[in-house]
């Protein structure tokens, strides 16, 4: 029985019990391969390669106005005005 004023509700105890023990009843499929092969191979592997080639091509530091951000160019002098 519930403690206090609170009512046990018999569907809710159900969902619960059904949530707790979903690791119970999976079952390997072809969705769920599918799933698993995008969300932790390709998508992972696919950030990992992007950040690690482009993670240099952009510098943040220093920059004045009317420089380029991408630190692949060559760094012109500043115009004076």
């Amino acid at each position: 029985m519930g403690h206090g004023p609170v009512k046990i509700d018999p569907a809710i105890e159900r969902f619960n019990r059904m949530r707790e023990e979903a690791y119970m009843n999976f079952k390997w499929t072809q969705r769920t391969s599918r799933t698993a092969l995008w969300g932790f191979i390709i998508i992972p592997g696919a950030l990992f390669y992007f950040a690690n080639n482009y993670h240099l091509r952009w510098n943040w530091v220093g920059k004045r106005r009317g420089e380029s951000l991408d630190a692949t160019t060559p760094r012109t002098a500043p115009e004076t005005e």
